[in-house]
This record gives structure tokens, sequence and C-alpha cells, in this order.
């Protein structure tokens, strides 16, 4: 969550008389995973089951999912604890029939929105075959992944061994594991 946003949840909150109890933010980690791959999101949910807070305020519907079917489970498992949900982008708030109705349509087009990408991107790497580029994992042969592993027994960092070999650190990484 960017200091910009965590600011104005807390505006809103202090405005509506509500306690922040903590901001729970999985950094780098897509709205379009399941809570399995969130951490903080299935902290959250489980904080609300276990009745720390009653409303969860965030920033906007894609802070908490992209997938309709993952928000509607969501929006019934916070609802049936007791909980309501506060978005700030999109002013919904669920403790309202119409602020329930909306939500439900903003997560369809958030799913919309997650498919139009996925097919731009397809269609992106459909036109790079066809002109050629070689796409995926650049591979390193046996000669080159014995000397990094020479150079890390001698102490090297994987920077300097990336730099030595002349290959990016993510391969230096992905040889040594």
């Amino acid at each position: 969550m960017l200091v910009g946003q965590r600011r104005e949840i807390a505006e809103v909150a202090a405005r509506r008389g509500w306690e922040v109890v903590e901001f729970y933010e999985d950094a780098g980690i897509s709205g379009s995973k399941g809570r399995d791959k969130r951490p903080a999101l299935d902290r959250m949910l489980k904080d609300a089951t276990r009745k720390r807070f009653d409303v969860i305020a965030a920033w906007s519907v894609d802070r908490l999912g992209r997938s309709l079917p993952n928000l509607v489970e969501m929006l019934g498992e916070i609802h049936g604890v007791g909980c309501d949900l506060y978005l700030h982008q999109q002013a919904v708030d669920t403790a309202t029939p119409s602020g329930r109705a909306l939500f439900g349509m903003m997560g369809v087009f958030a799913e919309f929105e997650r498919a139009m990408i996925r097919e731009r991107v397809m269609a992106g790497l459909a036109t790079a075959r066809k002109r050629g580029v070689k796409l995926g994992r650049r591979r390193v042969g046996g000669e080159v992944e014995g000397k990094i592993r020479a150079l890390r027994q001698q102490g090297h960092g994987m920077l300097k061994i990336a730099k030595e070999v002349g290959c990016g650190v993510s391969v230096v990484q992905r040889v040594l594991n």
C-alpha cells in the first residue's frame, strides 16, 4: 500500500470514527493471486473471523482481488462474521444493500479487465514468436554452470559472478539452487 493510500484510508477512518487496528499489505503480490498465496490477506480475513474489527477498509477493489469468485467468496465470509467492507476509490460501503450490489458489479469488471490484459499479453507473445523472438529462460551451458559453481566456491558474490561470467544474477541464482 502506498503511503498516500494509507494516509487517505487513515483519514477516512478518523472521519467515520473507526479505529485502525492494522494495515494489512501483501507487497509485491498480485491481487489476482488467491488467499493461499497472500499471507496478509489471509491474516486479515482470519482477524475478521476473530472479531478483531468490524469493517475492512481498502483503497480499491483490485487491492482485494481480481477474480469474481474470490471477491464474492471473501464478501460472503466477512459478512458471515458480521464485518463490512469499505472501498475508498469506488465509495462503496457494503453496510448498505446498494453497496453490496455495486461491489458485485465491480468484481465482474475487475475480472473482465484481467481477462483482457491476459488476451493482450498472449497476442503480444504470439506476435513475438512469429517474428522469431525466442521466449522463455535463457539457458547456459555446462561450462558456464561449472564456472559459476567454481567462482562461488572461491567465495565470490552473486553480482561479481554474474559480471564475470556475463549473465544475469537470476541465472547465477538458478544455477546455484
